[in-house]
């Protein structure tokens, strides 16, 4: 830390502990958290102890005050110091209200920020730059059912229909139990927010009034897991003791959700789980957690926390008949990467998750030798009129990636496009056409 910066620590409050170390605030916490319950119940605290432990502090502990899902992450310094981390867990929208009341250095959101928060937020600088955008963690979206029902898989549009309450028994799905009890997130849930959008909106409908509301990812988990007639949705590390379906999203295959159809983002009800980091924010400690969040030793900690890490890995797939010859070829000699590049909507520009995740598969391919014709790159789109035209398409799209990869020392082995086959969502709406266009990269 240089004495200019040091000194302007010093005047604005805070008190450094060493020369490498991030500075203390002389009074109140040194970092307050707000937003999503799916990122505060756990994963939050526990990227939050591990930044604590980063930094040197002694004697880490959580503390529980009365209001209901909100913690204290608490350190002390070698000179008795206490350092103090608030995290609120009362749903993403609150996250971003709490940002523009300045109640909060940091929002946690399991969804991304919406247009009218972005505006509300403006002032604060651009929230959707890439570094104030940051992707922490996948995570999927499971529907669960109780362990007894023998229901093995639903697609998107029945899923909306019986969360809609147009669906009103087991037996209209070919499966049991007469009328069917439905379990919900609060309004407030990021999770629900998710939902919504993938499932009840992108078909007009909305939450039947039937369904019982929970701001408690684990007490609505431990509801359906104990009623024969229930089914609900939830956060991935919260279907405890429930049973998980398998989802299908227009032409695409049914997926359960895996964690490597999730880390692609393939599995339907994928998502993102996000911190937004205010540009003009002079909180240190913000900017350290969303760059520890990012960092090899944060994303273990997600893995840990039961979430979707962004490690990149390979993957073995296992060619069938639906797949065309020459991706069934490809996958009979090489190994799928555990990621996806997409695009910003209506651009053939890489998305924030897109910039973060090229970093991490550099590294992967430099340190495993790979870099000498050893990937090669497969683009999909979404459907068009002209085949010839999605064909084209998402070629380029791959070719997009290659420019970026051959920037930085790598020899391709091929770059192809399988225009709008093997879609993972339908193409009948925006998000869906969105996600069909990614790039996939293999190595040999």
């Amino acid at each position: 830390m240089t004495l200019r910066v040091l000194c302007v620590f010093l005047l604005s409050g805070w008190l450094s502990v060493s020369a490498a170390a991030l500075p203390i605030p002389e009074n109140g916490p040194a970092l307050r958290i707000q937003g999503s319950n799916t990122i505060g119940a756990e994963l939050g605290p526990a990227l939050v102890e591990g930044l604590l432990q980063e930094q040197g502090l002694l004697k880490i502990h959580r503390e529980t005050p009365d209001t209901a899902n909100e913690q204290r992450i608490v350190g002390q310094t070698a000179q008795g110091q206490r350092v103090i981390i608030e995290v609120a867990a009362h749903g993403s929208s609150t996250g971003f209200a709490a940002l523009k009341n300045a109640s909060a250095d940091l929002a946690a959101s399991s969804r991304e920020i919406k247009d009218s928060e972005l505006l509300a937020l403006q002032t604060l600088g651009d929230l959707k730059s890439p570094a104030a955008e940051q992707v922490i963690a996948i995570d999927g979206l499971a529907i669960i059912l109780n362990p007894a029902n023998p229901l093995e898989q639903l697609n998107t549009e029945q899923l909306a229909r019986i969360f809609a309450g147009e669906v009103k028994t087991w037996e209209e799905l070919g499966s049991r139990g007469g009328a069917i009890h439905l379990y919900a997130r609060d309004d407030q849930s990021g999770t629900y927010d998710t939902f919504k959008e993938l499932v009840l909106s992108r078909r007009g409908k909305s939450l039947s009034s039937a369904a019982k509301r929970f701001e408690s990812s684990e007490q609505l988990s431990d509801a359906v897991s104990a009623d024969p007639q229930g089914i609900g949705f939830i956060g991935l590390p919260y279907v405890r003791q429930a049973k998980a379906v398998a989802i299908a999203d227009g032409a695409s295959q049914a997926m359960l959700p895996l964690n490597s159809l999730i880390a692609t983002e393939d599995y339907p009800l994928s998502r993102r789980l996000f911190f937004y980091l205010p540009p003009d924010s002079r909180n240190p400690w913000a900017q350290a957690l969303a760059t520890f969040a990012q960092s090899p030793q944060g994303q273990a900690i997600v893995a840990t926390s039961g979430f979707v890490s962004q490690t990149v890995q390979a993957m073995s797939v296992t060619p069938n008949a639906l797949m065309p010859e020459g991706y069934q070829s490809l996958s009979r000699h090489a190994q799928r990467l555990t990621v996806n590049f997409r695009f910003a909507e209506g651009s053939a520009s890489l998305d924030n998750k897109a910039r973060q995740d090229l970093a991490r598969v550099l590294d992967y391919i430099k340190r495993n030798g790979k870099t000498e014709r050893a990937v090669t790159l497969v683009g999909f789109g979404d459907l068009k009129d002209d085949p010839a035209r999605a064909d084209l398409l998402s070629k380029l799209r791959a070719m997009a990636v290659r420019r970026e990869l051959v920037k930085n020392g790598v020899v391709m082995r091929e770059v192809r496009g399988f225009g709008a086959l093997m879609p993972v969502a339908t193409n009948s709406a925006d998000e869906g056409r969105i996600k069909n266009r990614r790039v996939e990269v293999w190595v040999y």
